[in-house]
């Protein structure tokens, strides 16, 4: 929902400039406006003090220092082999890749309030007949290195047949992390196959 606002605040904001520029064009374009005023208009550019009151004008206060999101070393991908046969690829039944991930963030009172989500996919392998796998995603927040936020979420991935992979996708939403300004915030994101 979040995104989707952001998304129609955005679109808003644009139609109302690209309205405004097409209203400030018509004078010239009917013979409108003096001529000295439409040479000045054309010549001039806007400060970067007049950009910033422009921006924060059109669009709600979302977070400037919104945290990046980061896939964990060796989270990036999950892997299961039958018969204990680990590494090699005939055995394999399954693996787990995730494609993308996104976040959103809100600041309001001295919180950052974050969106997180990941979209990944359970691939077959040449030894897999499974039709449902469970993939275990954690996501985690880390302020100046230190764990704030940290859960794991089993996402259960059913495969039907004839296909031999499927996607899925997790959202986190409302995290809520306290900021002063100036910490080191990074989100994790990641497979965590440990039990």
């Amino acid at each position: 929902m979040n995104q989707f606002l952001s998304l129609t605040l955005r679109l808003t904001a644009a139609c109302a400039t690209a309205t405004l520029l097409a209203a400030c064009s018509m004078g010239g374009l009917f013979g409108g406006g003096n001529a000295t005023q439409n040479q000045q208009l054309q010549n001039a550019t806007a400060t970067p003090a007049a950009v910033a009151q422009a921006q924060s004008s059109a669009l709600p206060a979302i977070a400037t220092q919104c945290p990046p999101i980061r896939i964990r070393p060796g989270g990036e991908a999950m892997f299961y082999y039958g018969s204990g046969r680990v590494g090699d690829a005939r055995s394999l039944q399954y693996q787990g890749v995730i494609d993308e991930t996104s976040r959103n963030c809100v600041v309001s009172n001295g919180l950052i309030t974050v969106n997180m989500g990941v979209v990944g996919r359970v691939l077959l392998g040449p030894a897999g007949n499974q039709t449902s796998v469970n993939a275990p995603i954690r996501f985690a927040v880390e302020r100046d290195g230190q764990a704030i936020f940290s859960e794991k979420y089993t996402m259960p991935v059913s495969i039907a047949a004839p296909a031999r992979s499927s996607e899925f996708v997790k959202v986190i939403e409302n995290v809520a992390i306290p900021y002063l300004g100036g910490e080191e915030i990074t989100i994790w994101v990641g497979f965590d196959t440990r039990g």
